[in-house]
């Protein structure tokens, strides 16, 4: 768990200082001011995302999968020149890339049809995802790449700061009028391309990127089993992606851009409850991989526990976060009236965020394993739910049926997979000590905000934060909740004294 534990909290030092800036961004985005984006311009950014993450899952055919679980063999049996899996993996997903231009072609009059009305800033905008998606293909699979190599640190980096850094650049000259909406937006959408090519270099400085389509006795090998994981995977991350992305495409096509926008920065709100899992995933996957590999069931098991108690530690206190300081930051920074009132929708998709990470590394155990079929039905089972609730939910509800589609399906999910392990190898993630980070945590939020209810401002924002962390912290310490607490708490001491 050591080099575990060193890798997370380097990445969670990028990925929250790629947030801090991606916060500032977002602020930029919503602030309530003369010359700042409109719901509609800040909607179509996101939009942007979806639409991306979308092309990397029907452009990339499941070339992450293979990376993660073969990897392991190809680099303990050839040598470096000999590796031809990232050879053909990009080429793979070239194709894929090749495949969405033509579906996009072919299905733009539909589009325009579809968006007119309520999205037209979409329909103008709609061919610069193409070159905003290539971006994430590519660079997405160089990720994955560098997450089974294990060094994950530099590509967490170039996901969660310098992507954040590109976007800030490039708002303060439209704020400014530098330039218009037109250039803003076409340079946005190059955002990825340029990450991808800054991850190559960093792994050509390396020596990882020797490419050969030569092939190899590890490709020969496990051609069959590549195959099918590919046949099933595949779906999978369409599945998976499509869960993750299609509610704001809904939003749009059902409301207008405008709520997608303002449903987009609810979503911003509440994922920065995930900030710590995201980065735990990345790290732990190589492990896994290794540990099954390995036949090494403790460590899988220990992996399991040990992320879901510290994962629903930290979701828990971000949470209490922003359940204090919603309001009153949204007065104190002068947000747009449209994003003010939306702390209920928060609230509900924090939930499904707590649900999610404190289940741990489930899916993760699951799809580095021999039974990682079972993730892909898993996932037909999310999009099931998810899809057809939104579809039925959105119209009616607006966006807090959004918000409650995601939680029953998210529930849904995890249960079944928590129950899979539990059956099929006896792990499950909780202990007591899973109940008692809840009772602290919620105990710690009655006490701050019965403390705390005549302050405003500034000073209502920093004595909230600190009492809450203060007493929080200090009960999970005193507890013994989770070692890396302790060891956490202990480094810390020892930086200071130095």
């Amino acid at each position: 768990m050591g080099q575990i534990r060193r890798q997370a909290i380097l990445s969670s030092l990028s990925i929250y200082v790629g947030f801090l800036v991606g916060a500032l961004n977002t602020y930029l985005f919503v602030r309530g001011s003369s010359g700042a984006f409109t719901a509609a311009e800040y909607g179509l950014t996101r939009v942007f995302m979806d639409v991306g993450q979308m092309i990397f899952a029907f452009g990339s055919f499941g070339v992450s999968s293979i990376l993660y679980k073969f990897l392991p063999y190809y680099r303990d049996n050839l040598a470096r020149k000999e590796n031809d899996l990232l050879a053909w993996c990009l080429l793979t997903v070239t194709v894929g890339f090749m495949f969405v231009v033509l579906g996009g072609w072919l299905f733009e009059p539909l589009i325009v049809r579809k968006f007119s009305q309520q999205s037209a800033l979409f329909v103008v905008y709609y061919r610069w995802v193409f070159p905003f998606g290539l971006g994430v293909l590519f660079f997405s699979v160089l990720e994955s790449y560098s997450v089974a190599l294990k060094h994950s640190v530099f590509s967490t980096f170039l996901r969660e700061g310098a992507i954040r850094v590109y976007v800030m650049i490039l708002i303060f000259p439209y704020l400014l009028r530098w330039i218009n909406f037109d250039v803003f937006i076409k340079l946005f959408a190059l955002q990825y391309i340029a990450t991808a090519i800054a991850l190559w270099l960093y792994l050509s400085k390396r020596k990882f990127t020797h490419l050969t389509f030569t092939v190899s006795k590890v490709t020969r090998r496990f051609k069959k089993k590549m195959f099918a994981m590919v046949y099933l995977v595949y779906g999978g991350v369409i599945i998976q992606i499509v869960a993750q992305s299609f509610d704001g495409l809904l939003i749009m096509g059902f409301k207008g851009l405008s709520y997608a926008g303002i449903y987009a920065f609810f979503l911003y709100v509440a994922n920065i409850i995930q900030v710590p899992q995201r980065s735990v995933q990345s790290v732990t996957i190589p492990h896994l991989s290794q540990a099954w590999k390995d036949k090494d069931m403790v460590t899988i098991n220990r992996i399991y526990h040990r992320t879901s108690i510290n994962l629903l530690i930290i979701s828990s206190m971000i949470y209490g976060l922003i359940w204090l300081n919603y309001n009153e930051a949204a007065t104190v920074f002068n947000v747009q009236a449209a994003y003010q009132s939306g702390l209920g929708i928060v609230l509900l998709l924090g939930i499904a965020r707590i649900i999610d990470s404190g289940t741990g590394v489930n899916g993760q155990i699951i799809g580095t394993s021999s039974y990682w079929r079972f993730e892909f039905y898993t996932g037909v089972l999310l999009l099931s739910l998810r899809i057809p609730l939104n579809i039925l939910l959105i119209p009616r509800y607006g966006l807090t049926g959004s918000a409650v589609a995601d939680i029953f399906s998210l529930v849904v999910y995890n249960g079944i997979r928590m129950v899979f392990l539990a059956r099929k190898f006896g792990m499950q993630p909780f202990t007591y000590k899973s109940g008692l980070a809840l009772v602290f945590a919620a105990v710690a939020f009655l006490i701050v905000q019965w403390s705390c209810a005549g302050l405003h401002g500034w000073s209502s924002l920093f004595a909230r934060s600190v009492l809450f962390v203060g007493i929080y912290g200090g009960a999970v310490l005193a507890s013994r909740l989770t070692p890396d607490a302790a060891q956490l708490w202990s480094l810390v001491r020892e930086k200071v004294r130095r």
